[in-house]
């Protein structure tokens, strides 16, 4: 009996029931139970209070899989515990609804979105937008744009992608700088439970792997709280390097959260190193200008 831990989201149980029907591709024989665990403290109000409800009850012994959205687990490993699969990862890249573009938006138009991130981003390329909180699972979403609360609305194409929504809404790319970890999935095991590593390991797609384990490196490099907006995308290139070996590029962007003052950097090397690059990475741009960056968000947030 294989007990795995997700958040009880519609996002959530599609992107587990993805990994349920891949191990049992594997093992057709294999007894899979699918656990929704809550979130066990009500006040914190990020999204690390379900990756920690699901590892106490890894830790507990009540689960033994949990499945995460890469992006929500916080940089810094937990002791006792292992990721140990990062099946290929999706789409990393934020969605424009509402516009093809940020440039067709209205001067002053309103932008749905509750990311720090994202909504640094947004400022920074257009400071004149009105940013304007927007919660609520993926179809809440969608039905407060058609109903006209907002101009435009950014959200993950990676979980539009998952659950096969958007509709007819008109839709843009933008060239942001995802969350760090975005479009992954982070399989997550206790450090001792040799069996479940067995069977889940197989799941891992190296590339998207090497690209999770830079970013996660460059998060907590920077170490950067939720207060700052942050982005870090590593891309791996299959053969790109001239011994054959796989390279990867990751991109950082570090700023405040009403985007005047950012920086921004990237850096490439072989994949085998990309926990040295992530590191590399959060050194160049803290060099850059990114402590006070840190500093001044965090003096915004109190």
């Amino acid at each position: 009996m294989l007990r795995v831990g997700t958040r009880g989201s519609k996002l959530a149980l599609a992107q587990t029931g993805h990994v349920i029907d891949a191990l049992r591709a594997l093992d057709p024989d294999l007894t899979i139970e699918p656990v929704v665990v809550e979130s066990a403290d009500s006040t914190i109000m990020d999204k690390s209070r379900y990756v920690s409800s699901i590892e106490e009850q890894l830790r507990s012994h009540e689960i033994d899989l949990g499945v995460h959205s890469a992006k929500d687990v916080p940089g810094e490993d937990v002791p006792g515990l292992l990721i140990v699969a990062v099946p290929e990862r999706v789409n990393p890249y934020d969605t424009l609804l509402g516009a093809e573009s940020l440039e067709d938006l209205r001067d002053g138009a309103t932008v749905g979105t509750s990311s720090l991130r994202r909504a640094a981003q947004l400022l920074a390329a257009r400071p004149d937008l009105k940013i304007e909180p927007l919660r609520g699972n993926i179809d809440t979403r969608l039905r407060r744009l058609t109903d006209g609360d907002y101009d435009a609305i950014v959200l993950a194409a990676a979980g539009l992608e998952r659950l096969g929504i958007a509709g007819d809404v008109t839709q843009g790319k933008l060239d942001f700088v995802p969350a760090p970890g975005q479009g992954c999935l982070a399989l997550q095991v206790r450090d001792i439970d040799l069996t479940t590593t067995g069977i889940v390991g197989p799941l891992s797609h190296g590339p998207s792997q090497r690209e999770l384990i830079a970013e996660r490196a460059a998060s907590s490099g920077l170490v950067a709280s939720c207060n700052t907006p942050l982005g870090v995308h590593a891309t791996v290139e299959h053969e790109a390097a001239e011994n054959g070996k796989d390279k990867v590029t990751v991109r950082g962007w570090l700023g405040l959260p009403d985007g005047t003052s950012f920086v921004e950097d990237e850096v490439s090397g072989l994949a085998s190193e990309a926990h040295l690059l992530g590191h590399l990475l959060a050194q160049r741009l803290r060099s850059a200008g990114g402590d006070d960056i840190l500093a001044q968000a965090e003096e915004m947030a109190a």
